[in-house]
């Protein structure tokens, strides 16, 4: 494995190849350029940690090129290499941006020590935008959308964001209820405390309230050491509890208590444990009716419900389908590398039409997938599965009316579709001949 990636600029080979040597003997992966022509060539080519740059090149000034690299490629640090007679001109490359100089004479012992010290800062660099990236993804200005639903939702979630009110976010599944929290903890003053979630769903009773709460050691069987809770990870920050409606009513007392006096008690102990944590919770059920038939507690309900926010569903806004699909599509794309531009018109009328019951989350999974598949940079409608790409589907009530012939002809299209219109390809894929596709089309007057 190596250690970083370092290009050398220089046009004297000899020197190129012993620090190339060196450096690979040090678990550095390397580079070569004689001029600055070959050095974009390589910069654009490989992720490039560290440029060691001559001070002087036949085609470049070492210091407007290093100034060149840096504006292009800001984390790449750059080391110059230099004369003793030239040491002036790499002073002012640092000023220009370079990390620092060497001079040619050195030996290992200053320019190793100098790599890696220039590498520990691009770890930092790198470190810090992909925080930068991640406050940028989670911010309640981030959310993506202008529909009228979706903009109530922000404004109600940048009303409460700066308090400690207990929010309950509330919507169908696939909504982005995850995304709200993460973000009206960002624009928090407890934004550099904490941020745990746990969803309520995927734990049996005993195991919840084990993680929210902690326990003893000799608590239980199997227990053999003390275990901070959830609720003492996220002290002076935010706990997140997602599918809260699933929550054991024998739990829920628990958590009533910990509202009101923002106290719990660890599993196997008697003392209480004071924390200082602000509670976001959603559900995707209507929890009035949860209180009704019993399942869940009238007083947690109206502690939980502080304050509410309902998150819309992707039918209620439509208008932000495209907005949506497009910025999947840069971030598949990006991630899998690929040169997508967008989707053709067949496409997106097919999103528009979908009724969507995985919400945002499904059309994520659909532009995801269709990305992956896609060998054009256009997405088209034959990317799409059969649910959403064929007009009829996701309507039980079309299925159980239409006829075994309206049946026949949709599923024939679909497959003309799937085969590029190529009718030879159809056939073999429906299992039938050439010549019966022909009279099928004519009969359903397929064009």
């Amino acid at each position: 494995m190596n250690l970083g990636r370092i290009l050398i600029i220089d046009d004297e080979e000899k020197l190129r190849s012993l620090l190339r040597r060196i450096l690979e003997l040090e678990k550095f992966e390397t580079f070569e350029a004689a001029d600055s022509k070959t050095a974009f060539k390589k910069l654009e080519q490989h992720d490039v940690d560290v440029v060691l740059c001559d001070v002087k090149l036949p085609d470049a000034d070492g210091v407007e090129l290093s100034h060149q690299i840096k504006t292009k490629y800001p984390l790449v640090e750059i080391i110059i290499l230099t004369a003793y007679g030239n040491i002036p001109d790499s002073v002012k490359a640092i000023k220009h941006g370079a990390f620092d100089y060497i001079t040619k004479g050195d030996d290992n012992d200053k320019i190793i020590p100098l790599i890696h010290r220039a590498l520990e800062k691009v770890k930092l660099q790198k470190r810090l935008q992909r925080l930068e990236k991640h406050v940028e993804k989670f911010s309640l200005d981030g959310i993506i959308g202008t529909s009228k639903p979706i903009i109530e939702a922000i404004e109600l979630a940048k009303k409460v964001a700066p308090t400690d009110a207990t929010v309950l976010l509330f919507g169908e599944t696939g909504t982005g209820k995850e995304l709200f929290s993460q973000s009206i903890h960002n624009a928090s003053s407890r934004k550099d405390k904490p941020f745990v979630d746990v969803n309520c769903s995927a734990f049996p009773k005993e195991l919840l309230e084990s993680e929210v709460f902690g326990h003893k050691k000799g608590a239980f069987t199997g227990a053999n050491y003390d275990k901070k809770g959830l609720f003492e990870e996220a002290n002076e920050g935010t706990l997140f509890l997602d599918e809260i409606g699933d929550m054991h009513v024998d739990l829920q007392g628990k958590l009533l208590r910990f509202l009101e006096t923002q106290t719990f008690t660890r599993v196997g102990e008697t003392k209480p444990t004071h924390v200082n944590v602000r509670i976001i919770a959603a559900t995707n059920k209507n929890l009035e009716n949860e209180c009704k038939n019993g399942n869940f507690r009238e007083d947690l309900y109206y502690r939980l419900s502080v304050f509410k926010i309902r998150i819309p569903s992707l039918i209620e806004r439509k208008e932000d389908i495209e907005l949506l699909a497009n910025h999947f599509i840069d971030v598949f794309s990006t991630k899998i590398k690929k040169n997508i531009k967008g989707m053709d018109k067949e496409f997106f009328n097919k999103l528009i039409n979908y009724k969507w019951k995985g919400n945002t989350r499904e059309l994520k999974n659909i532009i995801e997938r269709a990305v992956i598949l896609a060998e054009k940079n256009i997405l088209t409608v034959d990317l799409l599965p059969f649910e959403i790409s064929d007009s009829n589907a996701g309507s039980a009530m079309n299925i159980e009316n239409a006829s075994l012939a309206d049946i026949e002809k949709s599923y024939i299209l679909k497959v003309l579709s799937l085969s590029g219109g190529n009718k030879s390809k159809a056939a073999e894929k429906l299992g039938i001949g050439l010549t019966t596709l022909y009279r099928k089309l004519e009969q359903y007057q397929i064009e």
